[in-house]
C-alpha cells in the first residue's frame, strides 16, 4: 500500500505566533486557551508544522491532511478539550477517514460512523489530527508489521518503539501531539509507552466502550489513552470513559472526576511486589530502575508487600492460544466482498467466489497476520479445541483468581512494564517467540481484565524505562492518584528526546 502523502502545510504558518505550543501539556493548552492565550486553529498550525517538518523520519502518522485539520479547529467544540491536539490509532473508525488496521487487506476503507470514544472526544472539542501506525491488526510489539514500514523510537531512530500501538507512544515522545489512543490487547498500550518514555494506560475491560474499534481479540481489547502524564492522562479518561449501549460488554459503573482525585492521599496504601515479575532474566537496569522507583513511593507514606501470582508462568503461553483464536474469528470478514481489497484474477477464467476470497487474502494479509490466524484456527478446530482453547480458558481463570487474592492484601501492584527498554528495529522480527515474550509483564492484565498503568521510570543506555501499577476492577482513579503522586516527585515523565 502506497504510504499516504503529506501535503504542504506552511500556509498555515503565519497563526503560529507564540513559543513552542508543542512544548506544552495537554492541561497547559487547556489553561492557554481558557485565559485567552491561543486560539484552536492556532494549535493546529503549530501541531501541523512541526509533524509536515519531522514525520518522514519517524514514520509515525499515517494519514494526515491539514486542511482537514484546519477545518477541525475552526468548528471545534467548546468542551473540556476544546482544540486539544489528539492523534488517532490506526484501528479506530473514523467517519469518512481512511481506516486501514495498517494492512492492505483494508486499503481504501472509509467507515461511514465515528467509534464511541471518537464522538465522545469531538463532543469535548478534542482536534484530531490523524491516523498513527500500528502493527498490522495490532499483532505485534514493535510496530514493525505495518504495512506502511516501521515507525521508528523518538529516542533511538534505530530502535522499535513498541507495539501494537507504536505510532500513538511516539508520536506524544515527539511532542507531534500531547494526547493519543491506542488500543491494548496484551501490552500494546503499556509497552510502547514504557520504550517511548510517555504515560500509558490501559483502563479495565469494560470501562471505555470498544464500539467502532477494530477487532483483535474481543475478551481482551481496551482502548486507552497515551499522554505526557498522569494529570493529562486523567484529564482524557474523563471524556472518554461511561457506558455505551452499542457496546455489550461495556460496564455500568459510575465514572468518577479522575482530575479531582489526583490529589488525594496515599499515605497508608499497600502495594504488592510480585516476586514473578523480577526473575533473574529481567535487565539489572530495568530493575534498579523499578526499585527506585517504588522506593519513591514508599518515601510517600505507602507500604510495599511480598506477594505471589503463581500462575504468571502461564500467561504468555495461554494468551497466545486465546488471542489468535479470537483473532481467527474477527478476521474472517475480511474477504473482498464488502471493502477493502479485492484481488484481481490474474487472467484465471472463471475465477471462483473462492478462488478471489484466497487471492485477497493471500495478498492482504502480512506474514504475522497470517501466522496468527493459522494459530488460532488450528487451535478452534475439531479434535483440538478442547486440548487448546478450553484447556486456556481454564487457566485464564487461575490467574485472575491469583489477582483476586492478591488483592485481599495489597490495593494495588506494582512491576515493571517491559523487561527491557526497546529492542532494535529487526532485532526480533524474524524471531516470533522473542517477540511474543516482549509482553511477558503486560499480558496477565488483559487476561484478568484489569486496569494497568505504565509510568516512566528512568533511563538506561539512553533509552527509558517503565514502571506498571495494576489495580483491581475499576480501581482507574487510585492508579492515576499513586501516579500521579509518584510524577510529583519525579522528573522522568518530563524529558524529552533530542530529536523532539
Amino acid at each position: 500500500m502506497r504510504r499516504p502523502a503529506i501535503t504542504d502545510s506552511f500556509k498555515y504558518l503565519k497563526l503560529f505566533k507564540h513559543m513552542p505550543i508543542t512544548d506544552c501539556s495537554a492541561y497547559e493548552i487547556r489553561q492557554k486557551i481558557t485565559a485567552g492565550e491561543l486560539s484552536a486553529p492556532e494549535i493546529a498550525a503549530a501541531y501541523i508544522r512541526k509533524i509536515t517538518a519531522a514525520n518522514q523520519r519517524f514514520n509515525i502518522f499515517v494519514h494526515f491532511e491539514p486542511e482537514e485539520i484546519m477545518n477541525r479547529a475552526r468548528r471545534a467544540s467548546h468542551g473540556p478539550l476544546h482544540g486539544i491536539p489528539l492523534a488517532v490509532k490506526d484501528n479506530l473508525c473514523v467517519r469518512g477517514e481512511p481506516t486501514t488496521c495498517a494492512s492492505r487487506i483494508l486499503s481504501g476503507f472509509r467507515p461511514p460512523y465515528n467509534s464511541t470514544v471518537i464522538d465522545r472526544l469531538e463532543q469535548a472539542g478534542a482536534l484530531l489530527l490523524g491516523k498513527t501506525n500500528m502493527d498490522e491488526f495490532a499483532f505485534g510489539s514493535s510496530c514493525e508489521t505495518s504495512c506502511y514500514g516501521p515507525t521508528a523510537n523518538p529516542w533511538d531512530r534505530r530502535c522499535a518503539p513498541g507495539g501494537s500501538s507504536g505510532g500513538s507512544a511516539a508520536a506524544v515522545a515527539a511532542r507531534f501531539c500531547p494526547l493519543a489512543l491506542g488500543s491494548d490487547t496484551g501490552g500494546s498500550i503499556r509497552q510502547p509507552a514504557s520504550f517511548c518514555g510517555v504515560t500509558g494506560f490501559k483502563p479495565t475491560y469494560g470501562r471505555i466502550s470498544r464500539y467502532g474499534l477494530i477487532a483483535f481479540a474481543s475478551s481482551l481489547d481496551q482502548i486507552g489513552p497515551f499522554a505526557r502524564d498522569v494529570r493529562d492522562t486523567a484529564l482524557l479518561m474523563n471524556a472518554m470513559c461511561g457506558y455505551d449501549p452499542a457496546d455489550s460488554t461495556c460496564a455500568q459503573q459510575p465514572v468518577p472526576d479522575y482530575l479531582s482525585g489526583l490529589d488525594k492521599d496515599i499515605r497508608g496504601l499497600r502495594i504488592g511486589i510480585p516476586r514473578e515479575y523480577f526473575p533473574p532474566q529481567l535487565d539489572p537496569e530495568v530493575n534498579a530502575l523499578v526499585r527506585a522507583a517504588l522506593a519513591v513511593l514508599e518515601q510517600q507514606g505507602v507500604e510495599l508487600i511480598d506477594i505471589r501470582l503463581p500462575h504468571t508462568e502461564y500467561a504468555v503461553a495461554v494468551y497466545y492460544i486465546i488471542a489468535p483464536s479470537e483473532a481467527s474469528s474477527n478476521l474472517a470478514r475480511f474477504d473482498g466482498v464488502q471493502y477493502g481489497l479485492r484481488a484481481a484474477a490474474h487472467g484465471v477464467s472463471g475465477q471462483s467466489l473462492l478462488d478471489m476470497y484466497e487471492q485477497t487474502r493471500a495478498q492482504g494479509f502480512g506474514c504475522e497476520a497470517k501466522r496468527r490466524i493459522i494459530l488460532g484456527t488450528y487451535a478452534l478446530s475439531s479434535g483440538y479445541y478442547d486440548a487448546y482453547y478450553l484447556k486456556a480458558l481454564k487457566v485464564r481463570s487461575l490467574i485472575s483468581r491469583d489477582f483476586e487474592q492478591a488483592f485481599a492484601h495489597c490495593d494495588c501492584i506494582a512491576t515493571p512494564t517491559s523487561p527491557t527498554t526497546a529492542f532494535r528495529l529487526g532485532e526480533r522480527l524474524n524471531d516470533p517467540l522473542a517477540m511474543y515474550l516482549s509482553d511477558v509483564f503486560t499480558i496477565s492484565a488483559n487476561l484478568a481484565g484489569l486496569p494497568a498503568l505504565s509510568l516512566p521510570c528512568g533511563f538506561s543506555r539512553a533509552l527509558p524505562a517503565g514502571l506498571q501499577l495494576l489495580g483491581k476492577p475499576f480501581a482507574e482513579e487510585l492508579l492515576l492518584r499513586i501516579g500521579h503522586h509518584y510524577q510529583q516527585q519525579t522528573s522522568w515523565h518530563t524529558q524529552s528526546p533530542p530529536e523532539a
